[in-house]
């Protein structure tokens, strides 16, 4: 009979340990289980925060970009705009006016073409300028505690040069 004492079930040391565990589910929800969803709660808020300003910075940067590139193509019919009135100037003079015109809008030429790629120029330095802004206050707010805001610059402009040096060889 004594083999059957250590299997027997004791209905008490049972009660005693579902009330133990009761009393411990109850404290765990309690005191950790709201707090605990709380901060993820907040955790979770601020992700959708930083996603939305990240997303808005990205929308701000993509309409930049159409806004130059119309100004790029404005600057390069204006500039053909005077390259033909040059033309048709030149070509409505006498034979010795021809050759003072040609003289001239071959200096109009020259000015059209540096002015309409100092425009040009200007005009990609400005997006540059831009979207490395753009991005460093977005990578600032992203990555605050990883980079510091001189070595993420110098990320960006390679990566901005590297993009203009591609746009060029496009064009």
């Amino acid at each position: 009979m004594q083999s059957l004492a250590v299997i027997s079930v004791n209905l008490w040391q049972i009660l005693i340990s579902l009330a133990n565990l009761g009393i411990l589910y109850w404290i765990i929800k309690k005191f950790l289980f709201k707090p605990v969803n709380n901060m993820l709660a907040k955790r979770q808020a601020e992700l959708d925060e930083r996603y939305n300003a990240a997303d808005e910075a990205k929308e701000n940067a993509l309409r930049d970009e159409i806004y130059w590139k119309e100004k790029m193509q404005s600057a390069d019919l204006e500039a053909d705009s005077i390259i033909k009135n040059a033309a048709n100037t030149a070509g409505r003079r006498s034979d010795k006016i021809i050759t003072d015109a040609k003289a001239e809008a071959d200096g109009i030429l020259r000015q059209a073409y540096s002015d309409a790629e100092l425009e040009r120029k200007k005009a990609i330095d400005g997006i540059k300028k831009e979207i490395v802004d753009v991005s460093a206050i977005l990578a600032e707010k992203m990555l605050s505690r990883e980079i510091n805001i001189d070595d993420h610059r110098s990320i960006i402009d390679s990566v901005i040069e590297n993009i203009g040096d591609d746009n060029d060889s496009i064009e």
